[in-house]
């Protein structure tokens, strides 16, 4: 019971039009690109500004070495100064009197 006539092809009988392309895509497509051309370029300008800089945004030493140098010998007299300071208040740079070689308070 085969009609020869049948046919499996389930297209339809006309071809389908593709749409023209109107302004309004035309604008929505430039405005795509667009979009993604400004986030192009402000990743290359964040880009360019975290790499250029030396660890911060705001440098904590100078560029001239002269200068630096005296900073960073500042700097590192602070922090020995802060430790001396912290040793002070925490009775650290005191004689323990839970050391196995007694120091005598006294007078010899």
């Amino acid at each position: 019971m085969s009609d020869t006539n049948t046919t499996l092809d389930h297209s339809p009988a006309t071809p389908t039009v593709m749409p023209r392309r109107t302004s309004q895509t035309k604008a929505r497509k430039q405005s795509g690109l667009r979009s993604i051309a400004l986030r192009a370029l402000f990743g290359l300008t964040l880009m360019a500004a975290v790499t250029t800089s030396v660890g911060c945004f705001v440098p904590i030493y100078s560029a001239r070495p002269e200068r630096r140098v005296q900073q960073m010998l500042y700097t590192s007299e602070d922090l020995r100064a802060l430790v001396d300071e912290w040793e002070r208040f925490w009775f650290l740079d005191s004689p323990s009197h839970l050391t196995p070689i007694r120091t005598h308070g006294g007078i010899f």
